[in-house]
């Protein structure tokens, strides 16, 4: 490195940080100081971040001395104003010399490419970048977003968690400095057990190596996560399957250990009778396990967990996490015999006591206009309808099971394998599973016909009893995840080849919904969602402009009733079956039919109420 170039390393030693948010709090940490050195217009070559459990630390590389020195010109009053026929400078030249600092004699008169005027010239920049780098970290850190600090003894400090020591070093020089009530020096700490002392940084370039090969500590998170995932990819190998990792769990793990050693453990293979999704479930969240597939995929009786010590008899670590995970295990094949019991229409029943909306009723009424929606929706489709109210009569189910209430995520899983134990059909059941598909952007669809007219039908419901109350999501806020689920009917509508508009479902389910909300008049943003999306889908190349799956080429998009726009013209959305001139002033795109606001196709619409 160049003479005039230098390191800066700053670490933050303190109690274990929140797992989930470690690689957050790293990576602002990173920016915030990025972006001030910068502001600043100091050079430098790269910035290293680490982070551990006990850890933020920040390595500047190329670092220069001080800050670029720049000359600041402010131009005063005119020449002619400044001075007098004798040449004497007035009171204006006076005040403008005493406004900068400086004396009459030491101003100039030039022209600014109009007029001579009075000029004065000065230095800015040229600081001790030492003097000035205790701020930008103080700064930066009270810019990292946490949702609640803490404070600790007798300070009045904040952070994420107490603070125990401070590194702050340029080059091999300590810069003396305060910060979180920490004084700075050049003193770190090691593994909590590996290596319980302190450690002297000598300069920024060895630290860490000396954290490495001393400490015990892998400083670096990247470095980090990827030892733990080549170790948890071996473990999976020698017990004859694959491990999965899931990449949120892995930075989790990632962030809970200084010095990973992977171990495997071992459940009782009774407990494969439960559905694997609730075993991986209890194991993921309660216990930061990696579960282990064979060749087919299905889950075998192991687990792998993470270490954070090199321990001199690995065996007791194994035997205490499988003490720990039987337990866990229990509980959820307590659950499902539990359950089991019951059929999905008794589980059904106990929805009346569940709201969904005030005004909307509860989830046991939801599943009513769910299948009446379902079941007008595959008639129209020439599906079963048998199949479609069945489904989504149960489809909500599940939601009143002890499995659900104590494993969120198994909500629609539950159900799918109760609906087996019931002895259901298999469209019934799948349907139940893949009501929820797609869960976000990317997602996979549902593969059966039931599955996406029951996802239809729920989301539907959904949006048109919502926006029928005028709960219009905002820019900060959607509680019922409105404008998600008028992408996931817009997908399943372009890519399951539904024709909306000649089916009208969106008026059916307007016409099913309580007295309170049917009788309120539906406004134009309901349908501007759906406007907005589907151009916006096409835009970003998900689907070709022309021959969107089911279309005829520049005509008309079968699949989605979506027209491509005409020259000097809207194209036409018939997706929410109604005409909206609000919708059309703000995205350009008109909305099939003559009804006022935006109403629905009354073409082949039952009358409200009927099926």
């Amino acid at each position: 490195m160049s003479a005039n170039t230098h390191r800066f390393l700053v670490e933050l030693g303190t109690e274990e940080l929140p797992p989930k948010s470690l690689l957050t709090l790293s990576t602002e940490f990173h920016k915030q100081l990025e972006t001030a050195l910068t502001a600043l217009g100091v050079t430098f070559t790269a910035i290293a971040p680490f982070a551990s459990p006990r850890r933020l630390a920040l390595l500047v590389e190329g670092l220069s001395a001080t800050t670029p020195v720049k000359t600041l010109t402010v131009w005063g009053p005119p020449a002619n104003v400044a001075f007098d026929a004798n040449g004497k400078p007035t009171k204006a030249a006076e005040a403008f010399a005493a406004k900068n600092g400086v004396a009459v004699a030491d101003l100039t008169t030039a022209s600014d490419g109009k007029v001579e005027k009075l000029k004065c010239e000065s230095k800015a920049g040229g600081e001790e970048l030492t003097q000035l780098l205790p701020g930008l970290v103080e700064n930066a850190l009270a810019q990292l977003p946490i949702a609640k600090r803490m404070r600790w003894g007798a300070k009045r400090d904040e952070f994420v968690r107490p603070v125990k020591w401070l590194v702050m070093l340029f080059d091999a020089q300590v810069i003396p400095c305060t910060i979180l009530g920490v004084a700075a020096g050049n003193q770190t700490r090691g593994h909590r057990f590996h290596c319980d002392r302190i450690l002297t940084v000598s300069s920024p370039e060895e630290y860490q190596k000396l954290l490495l090969e001393e400490g015990k500590v892998i400083a670096d998170f990247v470095q980090r996560r990827e030892n733990v995932r080549r170790q948890v990819v071996a473990t999976g190998a020698k017990l004859g399957g694959q491990a999965v990792i899931d990449a949120d769990l892995l930075d989790e793990v990632t962030a809970l250990v200084e010095w990973p050693v992977a171990l495997a453990g071992r459940f009782e293979e009774r407990f494969l009778a439960v559905p694997a999704e609730a075993l991986i479930s209890s194991m993921k969240e309660h216990q930061k396990y990696f579960h282990v597939v064979d060749g087919k995929g299905a889950l075998l009786p192991h687990f792998i967990t993470l270490a954070n010590i090199e321990s001199t008899d690995p065996a007791q670590v194994i035997a205490g996490n499988e003490k720990v995970i039987r337990p866990r295990l229990s509980d959820a094949a307590f659950f499902f015999e539990t359950d089991k019991k019951q059929a999905l229409t008794d589980h059904r029943e106990k929805l009346r006591n569940v709201v969904f909306q005030a005004q909307l009723g509860t989830l046991f009424d939801k599943t009513e206009r769910i299948a009446v929606l379902a079941g007008f929706i595959a008639r129209k489709l020439e599906a079963n309808d048998r199949w479609a109210e069945r489904a989504g009569r149960l489809s909500k189910a599940d939601l009143a099971t002890a499995m659900v209430y104590e494993f969120a995520d198994m909500q629609g899983i539950a159900g799918f394998y109760y609906g087996q134990e019931d002895g259901e059909e298999k469209e019934v059941y799948w349907a139940l599973k893949e009501q929820y598909l797609p869960k976000f952007a990317g997602d996979e669809l549902p593969s059966t016909t039931t599955g996406a007219i029951v996802a239809l039908a729920d989301r539907v419901d959904t949006l048109a009893g919502v926006f029928g109350l005028g709960q219009v999501p905002t820019g900060s806020k959607d509680p019922f995840g409105l404008r998600r689920a008028s992408v996931a009917v817009l997908r399943i509508l372009v890519e399951k080849t539904v024709q909306p508009g000649s089916a009208g479902f969106t008026g059916r389910s307007h016409g099913a919904l309580p007295r309170t909300a049917a009788g309120q008049e539906v406004t134009g943003c309901g349908a501007d969602l759906y406007a907005r999306a589907l151009p916006r889908l096409v835009r970003r190349a998900k689907y070709p402009r022309r021959g969107v799956p089911g279309g005829g080429g520049q005509g008309r998009h079968q699949s989605a009733g979506y027209r491509q726009p005409r020259a000097g013209g809207g194209g036409v959305l018939s997706i929410a079956g109604g005409g909206s001139a609000g919708c059309r002033e703000q995205t350009g795109l008109q909305h099939s039919g003559q009804t006022a606001g935006v109403r629905y196709h009354r073409q082949g619409i039952p009358a409200a109420g009927a099926r």
